[in-house]
């Protein structure tokens, strides 16, 4: 097992303090829900309690996570912006870790109650008997990678034998490849080579570098990529292959302790992706701090390409969780037996719907 880390320290926003760390490397290969790196996260975010000072009187501490820096795991970054934690009473810490099965590690071990991730790794683990792990909101349904590459390649086709960067494989760049590819012929599991790059700007620094023949990114860094002579090779928002590409997740018992504390948050990301939706400045703003993008242009791209594949209810499909399902079977059977309806609780999202808070917050003007 390899690791590498580095911590980014305490952060005094003028919504209130919140400590950042990220884990810009974690290599590992587990079968059982990762013990030994639940042991290290555990110790990890001891370290971040400990520095959390400042903390917001009488507000309800929650941990979270997220696994990608890109536009469709913006909703905690703009809440923050936007004092939606404040509002809710939140004292909420958010963590970076570039990984879905470590996001998950994280979960089962109880050092955060809420993930912002890719669907397949809760998947995974629900089907190998941790029945704990429920999703309670959607943010993406749909895929909306693309494959970009460098003029030497023309077509699909012409990716057989060659290599393709991809964040982790088995994650969702991973499999958008796989399942865009099959669509020209090419039988991306024996006719390419995939390239694990940990994340989307060492993904864009490959390409550029001629590290990579194409890559499979997701917006912005596709756009950023095409901004730097890259051309696409598959637009993948064309496509719309259902997957439950962003998704939350948090434990059942969470929510049977801290069931007000959950929907408040959910509550909070229900705003953002209201803003996400409707306040294109604020939300540039936003991205181009985190993912320190100043190019408009990049942005009016990757905003168009990715904003009418999210979901504005923070909705949760059955298509795109059986997608993940279906992708799990041939490797464990087990998947064949679970409906997508049993990994979700929608008691927040019914709950919204019913009170007519959905309704009133999307007639209301920002």
């Amino acid at each position: 097992m390899k690791i590498q880390w580095h911590v980014i320290c305490l952060v005094d926003d003028k919504e209130g303090p919140s400590v950042r760390f990220s884990l810009v490397e974690v290599t590992t290969m587990r079968r059982k829900f990762f013990p030994r790196s639940s042991c290290f996260l555990s110790g990890f975010f001891l370290l971040m309690v400990w520095f959390a000072t400042g903390t917001v009187l009488g507000a309800e501490r929650l941990v979270g996570i997220y696994s990608a820096r890109v536009m469709s795991q913006s909703l905690p970054w703009i809440a923050q912006a936007a004092g939606l934690f404040s509002k809710y009473d939140l004292d909420f810490q958010l963590v970076h870790i570039a990984s879905s099965g470590m996001v998950t590690a994280a979960l089962l071990g109880g050092d955060a109650e809420i993930a912002l991730l890719g669907g397949v790794g809760i998947v995974r683990a629900y089907v190998q008997g941790a029945s704990d792990l429920v999703f309670v909101a959607g943010v993406k349904n749909v895929m909306t990678q693309s494959i970009v590459a460098g003029p030497e390649i023309k077509r699909p086709e012409d990716l057989r034998g060659k290599k393709i960067g991809v964040s982790r494989v088995g994650g969702n760049t991973h499999y958008f490849a796989i399942q865009a590819l099959r669509r020209f012929g090419v039988d991306a599991t024996k006719e390419v080579t995939f390239i694990q790059t940990g994340g989307e700007f060492e993904m864009l620094a490959a390409l550029i570098k001629g590290g990579i023949h194409a890559a499979s990114m997701t917006p912005p860094a596709d756009a950023q990529a095409v901004a730097q002579g890259a051309h696409y090779l598959v637009y993948g928002p064309d496509l719309r292959i259902p997957y439950a590409a962003t998704i939350f997740a948090t434990r059942r018992p969470v929510i049977g302790k801290r069931p007000q504390v959950l929907g408040q948050f959910i509550k909070a990301m229900a705003e953002a992706a209201k803003i996400l939706h409707t306040d294109r400045d604020f939300t540039y703003k936003v991205l181009g701090k985190q993912l320190r993008v100043d190019d408009r242009k990049v942005l009016d791209s990757s905003y168009n390409a990715e904003i009418t594949a999210l979901e504005r209810r923070l909705d949760i499909k059955g298509e795109a969780l059986q997608a993940i399902l279906d992708e799990v079977a041939p490797i464990d059977p087990r998947a064949k037996k679970v409906k997508p309806q049993e990994l979700v609780d929608r008691r927040y999202l019914d709950e919204m719907e019913k009170s007519g808070f959905f309704d009133k917050l999307w007639t209301e003007k920002r």
